[in-house]
């Protein structure tokens, strides 16, 4: 049986995982840690890959792979291949007023106009985030950098290309070769249409102050060409699309992923175009669409938690589930990175209804938990807002694991959730990616998933009322 390699360059490791093609058996696996940060040396995640490869068993007996990767990530390539600077990462929010100048000039210099002209034409309304943001920040704090630039890829675009051979060397310097992307990643830059299929280079050259080369977009079962060993590259994708993939996602499903940061998303037929920019309407790998709402903060607030308690997350679990809903009035406003969504980059986090009877570890585990959870409970509402169907509500990512993440998530989504097992899903996705390559047809290999565990709750809208209440307290403190 022929095997497939799925790669997941994440923001803090590498994961590789060695799967058969047909059924999509696990035959062996790999990772290696990734430097902290939110700006990155591309050759770092290069050498991470190699060890988890390496980890992995190497390519030897591999037929194909594709790389799932971070998001946003903007990689500059000078006319001769080179890295001119380290990777701006999609949580380095330094583009923060790049963004507001780019939504307001779409708009003639009203933002309130350019946000619904940015949504209708790329399906997103820039936060920084988004590429596109991080290119006007290098035009205008870097210009000798950005008049440099000849070529822009993201994150899984520059593995793929690096993998086959496109990065320069003594035997070829000076050639960039061919860079290659899929429709998921592409929806991410803020200049790639998922209406027209289309790159808009009049939204790149905004950001960049002028036109640079930018890889083919290839459809989800094309090949962005080989290793010099002859090992098939698929087109690859991001971390959220390749989930969806791992995870066995269709239309219908919504998928709340809680890891660096939280995702909540959905295989959808039609784009999606929200003004208000909650809702990013990306596309998927496999020709769908994938309207997404992306928090910063999520499972390194169970992370804070545990250090500011001094426990262990299962203890943290299990004293968020002694306190009662609610936490007696405690709230936890977890922009501890500033936020996404909403969009307040220079946020931070706020504890608010501290008194005598809730100054307990237990009472601020809760708060802590139902603070992370509440944030994801206004993304699936916004989708829901977009009229995109919802039917199953499935947990992933490490942050998942939490016993208490999983019993409160029911109660303040208004719905059941199924927490899907424990596993490398952007990984996954990626191999199955790969694994589609190989076969092709209309639609990915059937591999089984498994189908996880089922929570249910009674609601606890007034726990989100009271959220609401001192989100909105938080954001006229901060002029927001």
């Amino acid at each position: 049986m022929p095997l497939v390699c799925g790669v997941d360059s994440s923001t803090q490791s590498c994961k590789v995982v060695i799967r058969d093609a047909e059924t999509g058996a696990l035959v062996r696996e790999g990772r290696a840690p990734h430097p902290d940060g939110s700006e990155v040396d591309p050759a770092a995640w290069a050498h991470a890959l190699d060890a988890a490869l390496a980890g992995a068993g190497g390519l030897g007996d591999v037929a194909a792979l594709a790389v799932g990767a971070q998001q946003h990530g903007m990689v500059v390539l000078d006319d001769a291949g080179a890295v001119i600077r380290p990777a701006l990462l999609w949580n380095d929010t330094r583009s923060a007023q790049a963004a507001a100048e780019l939504v307001a000039e779409l708009g003639g210099g009203d933002p309130v106009a350019g946000a619904p002209a940015w949504a209708q034409a790329v399906g997103t309304v820039p936060t920084a985030a988004f590429t596109v943001t991080k290119l006007r920040w290098l035009a205008e704090h870097e210009p000798d950098a950005a008049r440099r630039v000849a070529a822009v890829c993201l994150p899984h675009d520059w593995l793929t290309w690096r993998l086959g051979g496109g990065a320069p060397t003594a035997a070829s310097p000076g050639e960039i070769g061919a860079l290659f992307t899929d429709r998921g990643d592409a929806s991410g830059t803020g200049y790639w249409s998922p209406f027209t299929g289309e790159y808009r280079l009049d939204l790149l050259e905004r950001g960049l102050g002028h036109r640079a080369r930018l890889p083919e977009v290839l459809a989800p079962t094309a090949r962005a060409g080989e290793t010099p060993a002859g090992v098939a590259l698929g087109p690859g994708t991001g971390d959220n699309a390749a989930a969806a993939l791992g995870v066995g996602a269709r239309p219908g499903d919504v998928v709340v992923s809680i890891g660096t940061s939280g995702t909540v998303f959905a295989v959808a037929e039609q784009p999606t175009a929200d003004p208000s920019g909650t809702v990013a309407g990306f596309a998927d790998a496999s020709g769908r669409f994938l309207p997404l709402v992306c928090t910063l903060n999520a499972a390194r607030v169970l992370d804070a938690a545990c250090r500011i308690l001094g426990v262990d997350h299962e203890e943290l679990a299990r004293l968020a589930l002694s306190a009662p809903a609610g936490a007696d009035g405690l709230v936890l406003v977890p922009y501890l990175e500033g936020e996404r969504t909403p969009n307040r980059p220079e946020s931070t986090g706020a504890l608010h209804g501290l008194n005598l009877k809730n100054a307990t570890p237990a009472h601020f585990a809760r708060a802590a938990v139902e603070g992370l959870l509440c944030g994801l409970a206004d993304g699936l509402d916004a989708l829901i807002g977009q009229k995109v169907a919802v039917s199953r509500v499935l947990l992933v990512g490490g942050g998942s694991r939490s016993e208490a993440l999983r019993r409160i998530a029911p109660a303040l989504f208004g719905m059941p959730v199924v927490a899907a097992p424990p596993g490398e899903y952007v990984a996954d996705g990626a191999a199955r990616q790969a694994a589609w390559v190989l076969a092709g047809g209309s639609e990915p290999p059937a591999w089984a998933v498994g189908g996880g565990t089922c929570f249910e709750a009674d609601p606890t809208p007034a726990v989100r009322e009271r959220y609401a209440e001192v989100r909105a307290m938080t954001a006229r403190r901060l002029g927001a």
